[in-house]
């Protein structure tokens, strides 16, 4: 393949097109509702001559890592993949996979865990109209915050810190507009924004009052939190299929060893984006068999219960060959609808 097939533009355009199939899988339709999505970094330690690239980070040890920071939705379908150094936050990457994709999924509700958690986040998908629904790390050691003194919330009242500055929030809400509003037609991606907010090196007040209206945010969400038991249970249940597409890329990035021995960062993002489109292309593929698969033991008479449908998982590769030769052949035995036939009987 030519270099100049394998830009920025074609990758999103191809994960896109993947990310609209699988969803228009009717399997996929018993994994979620196609208006939540996820997101999770995986560490990928560098060699060679990606190894100056990286920075060392404590958790991963001495040796240097990047981290590929994924969306998927709540369909298992990958949105958007971008490569940070292992030692940045997360969490100003949260928001590009939901505003970045160009696929046709419409996104309501974003999950993160304890490395996507900000209050700037909480503040600019309210704003945007979206739920932000994370699992908050150390939730015990975290302040609420309300407009009223602490002693106006009854017992509540030691969870509380200090007032909320409502005059900060008023005299720069044209600007947070203006923010917002950038986001949302597209004109600056996300991160670049709250990376700018953030290099000041005395606390810019534009981010201050953005941090205000995340505290709001936050505190009416820990609320939900402590009393609503069906979003803690959904919550982590679309947090571990991140984890588990994550075992999956894993498998698939077997190359040198599965490290980004690649140069610069440009490299890598391709690298990133070409694991990304061969995951999403093994969802598509499973869902579409796994559908075929339901579909015959219907056919025969087995009876199958909807309400085990939504415990299977698209992210098995264990009838998938990843490495030797790759064979495309023409003289494939496909059927009408050019499938393959189904495996009736076990592999020996």
């Amino acid at each position: 393949m030519q270099t100049w097939h394998m830009r920025e533009e074609t990758f999103r355009a191809a994960l896109a097109s993947l990310t609209d199939a699988i969803h228009a899988e009717p399997l996929a339709a018993w994994f979620g509702s196609g208006h939540r999505a996820s997101a999770d970094g995986q560490a990928y330690y560098l060699g060679g001559a990606g190894e100056a690239g990286g920075t060392v980070n404590a958790h991963y040890g001495r040796d240097p890592v990047v981290k590929i920071y994924t969306t998927i939705t709540d369909r298992y379908a990958p949105l958007h993949q971008t490569v940070i150094a292992g030692t940045a936050g997360e969490a100003i990457h949260a928001l590009d996979g939901i505003l970045g994709h160009e696929s046709s999924a419409d996104i309501t509700a974003l999950h993160t865990d304890g490395g996507g958690v900000s209050d700037i986040v909480f503040a600019v998908m309210h704003l945007l109209g979206l739920d932000f629904e994370p699992r908050i790390p150390r939730l015990s050691d975290r302040q609420l915050y309300g407009f009223e003194p602490a002693r106006r919330y009854g017992r509540l009242a030691p969870l509380f810190g200090r007032r909320l500055g409502r005059d900060l929030i008023v005299s720069h809400w044209a600007e947070i507009a203006e923010v917002i509003a950038a986001m949302r037609d597209r004109t600056v991606t996300p991160s670049l924004i709250l990376k700018k907010l953030s290099a000041y090196r005395q606390q810019n007040s534009l981010a201050a009052a953005l941090r205000e209206v995340g505290r709001i945010e936050r505190t009416l969400f820990t609320l939900r939190w402590f009393d609503d038991t069906d979003l803690r249970r959904t919550v982590t249940a679309e947090l571990n299929k991140g984890e588990a597409r994550n075992s999956l890329a894993r498998a698939v990035a077997f190359h040198r060893l599965g490290r980004f021995r690649d140069r610069g960062l440009e490299n890598q993002q391709t690298r990133a984006a070409a694991l990304n489109l061969v995951t999403a292309a093994i969802i598509l593929f499973n869902c579409r068999y796994l559908g075929r698969a339901v579909d015959e033991l219907r056919h025969r008479g087995t009876p199958v219960d909807p309400a085990m449908l939504s415990r299977l998982s698209p992210l098995g590769w264990d009838r998938i060959n990843l490495t030797g030769d790759y064979i495309w052949s023409e003289s494939l035995d496909l059927d009408a609808d050019g499938l393959m036939p189904l495996l009736i009987k076990p592999l020996p």
